[in-house]
């Protein structure tokens, strides 16, 4: 998932993990494909389960699980990703007025030039419910570091989930690759405050951030995601999804793990390898359910999640 990734540009936080800046870079680069990857196949879940095959729906979900609460959560962790409620909060809101006051309605004009009202409509909600995190964000660090203010920390508000479908893309040009890049912030958003919550040291922070969370992936990425495209056949999906686990088992995590032992970074180097090991695993299974859905007699039996729990480290792939 992670070929020709770009980032949004955006404010930038000086973390503290003692690792070299190459190794930091590429540790936030897979991030955002880790990301990316764990919100896609979420998506791609739905269609399998709407379709009639609850066996690659479980596929996607097993390993959308392990690209966020082991992977994604790992590398956050080598880099010092996640530091104090004030600092959490100090660097969402920044993130969450840039896109409200730069990206979002950046991306909405250009789609008015490229002729795709659904986006410039899609841009302009987003603009607006990213001021209102924004907002929320300042109110709750207000409560947080004055406690006199008579500030409260808020909870934001519950979304129904917006399901996603198999649909042919609605914008082209310039706007298509800013609904990409859309589908990408949404998904390390998640992410990103999914952690945040974990680390909350007041419930109702947690319940700030998970909110937040929740509408960035079930909102944001879904709607981007209809008007992208990103989900196709499952047959399409699954061969999506080889193609990016390959890529990251056999281009991305070796390069990163090599330059991560030229900078002296031995943990980011293992990690790394670790989790080349893990992908090409993906890939294995995902190719496994693809042949259960082409070739005739594929059985359920050709669809084995593989998987870790969260956190499993003990059983290493490093030996392998």
């Amino acid at each position: 998932m992670a070929a020709g990734l770009t980032v949004l540009a955006g404010p930038q936080v000086a973390y503290a993990a003692d690792v070299s800046p190459d190794t930091r870079a590429n540790t936030l680069t897979a991030m955002h494909g880790e990301a990316f990857a764990h919100a896609s196949y979420l998506a791609y879940a739905q269609e399998a389960e709407r379709t009639g095959e609850p066996e690659v729906a479980a596929l996607f979900r097993a390993t959308a699980a392990t690209e966020l609460d082991d992977h994604f959560t790992a590398e956050a962790e080598l880099i010092g990703f996640v530091g104090s409620d004030v600092e959490n909060l100090e660097e969402s809101i920044a993130g969450e007025e840039f896109e409200a006051t730069v990206s979002y309605p950046d991306f909405a004009a250009q789609a008015r030039r490229d002729g795709c009202a659904p986006a410039v409509a899609l841009f302009t909600e987003l603009a607006g419910d990213e001021a209102a995190h924004a907002g929320r964000f300042r109110t709750a660090l207000e409560a947080i570091t004055d406690p006199g203010s008579g500030a409260e920390i808020p909870t934001g508000e519950v979304v129904e989930p917006v399901p996603i479908r198999a649909v042919q893309p609605q914008c082209s040009g310039q706007t298509r690759e800013n609904l990409y890049e859309t589908l990408r912030g949404e998904a390390f958003a998640y992410a990103k405050y999914t952690l945040y919550a974990r680390a909350a040291g007041v419930p109702r922070l947690a319940e700030l951030w998970t909110n937040t969370a929740n509408q960035e992936l079930g909102e944001h990425f879904a709607e981007t995601a209809n008007l992208y495209g990103l989900v196709r056949t499952n047959t399409d999906n699954l061969r999506h999804s080889i193609d990016g686990e390959v890529y990251e088992a056999t281009v991305m995590y070796p390069s990163f793990a090599r330059h991560a032992a030229a900078a002296g970074d031995a943990e980011a180097a293992a990690l790394f390898r670790e989790i080349s090991f893990d992908e090409a695993d993906h890939a294995s299974a995902f190719l496994r359910a693809l042949v259960g859905l082409v070739v005739p007699g594929g059985g359920e039996d050709q669809v084995r999640p593989v998987a870790r729990p969260a956190g499993d480290r003990a059983q290493s792939t490093r030996s392998r």
